[in-house]
């Protein structure tokens, strides 16, 4: 479920992040997978992608991936303070120390979490199309809204993955800056 430029960007972070040497992770939501499909489409993800969290339920949110319950009590899942919770949360998830302690810690994570629709959240009341992609690195976390009203279950799902990559790929290329 993503187009020919998402395709592209996915080989654009994957080919970035082994050139740095670094590993990416995803921690996802309402796009239930599909960043980690997109990046593990890409010959040698396996160098780079470490792996992905899908923490659909609100309760996952904090048991997987270490986003504060009182966060989610108060403001519900779809809040920008959540993304940067669980991009930092994937990286930590995600990296594979507790079994092996020379693998590299995830230097990049990317989390996605909206509502896609057609309904607004049952715990907020945010309509449909408001979305929140969280991107966290070794300078901190970091989210953007996404205003996607109007648009299809699939389309706002699709436009999520694609603005989720297009952020993890600006944060590894800052990296490159420094």
């Amino acid at each position: 479920m993503t187009d020919h430029d998402t395709e592209v960007i996915a080989e654009r972070v994957i080919t970035r992040a082994a050139a740095l040497g670094v590993r990416v992770a995803a921690a996802e939501s309402l796009t239930g997978g599909l960043i980690s499909a997109a990046l593990v489409s890409v010959p040698g993800a396996s160098k780079v992608f470490a792996g992905g969290v899908v923490a659909y339920d609100t309760g996952l949110k904090a048991t997987l991936l270490g986003v504060d319950r009182a966060l989610l009590d108060d403001r519900g899942p779809v809040d920008a303070e959540v993304a940067r919770q669980m991009a930092l949360g994937a990286r930590h998830a995600c990296t594979a120390q507790f079994h092996d302690r020379d693998a590299p810690a995830v230097g990049f994570g990317v989390s996605s979490t909206g509502v896609a629709g057609p309904d607004p959240d049952p715990q907020s009341g945010i309509a449909a199309g408001e979305v929140w992609i969280g991107v966290s690195s070794h300078r901190g976390e970091r989210a953007v809204r996404l205003e996607l009203a109007g648009q299809s279950r699939e389309g706002i799902r699709v436009a999520s993955v694609r603005a989720a990559l297009e952020l993890l790929l600006d944060e590894i290329e800052s990296e490159t800056e420094n």
